[in-house]
């Protein structure tokens, strides 16, 4: 049995990312996923057996790049409160600012009000992006950056603050232009409780 090329599942997913940010679930097919992939049919089922598996690979595939991107953010920043806001900057740039990632995640949310196996994939991405931003506040603060007595309530009513600008960029992509997210990484600096400002990257 010849071996199988272990990026092929992995571009499939990628492909599938693609397609679904641009037409969203119900639009889009096996078949457009395996010619932009550029295999047949037949391969793709060799990967996954249905359409539901590639869309839960979809999902992770956009949980994994978002993971590796923030880690590579933070790779070369030591101070605590650039780290965070640096962070924030991705944030905005792919939830908000970038029409793919808020498409996609849009239909992440809605699709996972009807599938467990999706909305328990969200609920733990969404939680360890909580967590990670916890971390980084906590940090900020024993440095001096942040006052907050409360973090973890800080960073749920941040990300809340978040989700709504993602909502409202739908309707106004105005906020989402490069000075709007700079206005609005200072907000959500706020929320977290911001006694000093950090020049961005």
């Amino acid at each position: 049995m010849p071996r199988v090329a272990p990026e092929m599942p992995e571009l499939l997913a990628r492909c599938a990312f693609e397609i679904f940010a641009e037409r969203g679930f119900r639009d889009c097919s096996v078949d457009d996923i395996a010619a932009r992939a550029g295999v047949t049919k037949g391969s793709f089922y060799s990967h996954y057996p249905s359409k539901r598996a590639i869309i839960l690979a979809a999902c992770n595939h956009y949980y994994r790049t978002y993971h590796q991107r923030v880690r590579a953010q933070l790779a070369s920043l030591a101070d605590p409160l650039q780290r965070l806001r640096s962070v924030l900057e991705y944030g905005v740039r792919t939830c908000v600012a970038d029409r793919q990632t808020r498409v996609f995640t849009t239909k992440i949310f809605a699709l996972s009000l009807k599938d467990e196996a999706v909305r328990a994939g969200w609920a733990q991405f969404y939680d360890t992006v909580r967590q990670q931003y916890v971390e980084l506040v906590r940090a900020a603060v024993a440095a001096g950056d942040l006052e907050t007595s409360d973090p973890e309530a800080a960073v749920n009513l941040m990300l809340a603050a978040m989700e709504g600008v993602k909502l409202r960029a739908v309707f106004e992509p105005e906020i989402a232009s490069p000075e709007a997210q700079i206005a609005i990484v200072e907000g959500l600096l706020g929320i977290l409780g911001a006694v000093r400002q950090v020049t961005g990257n």
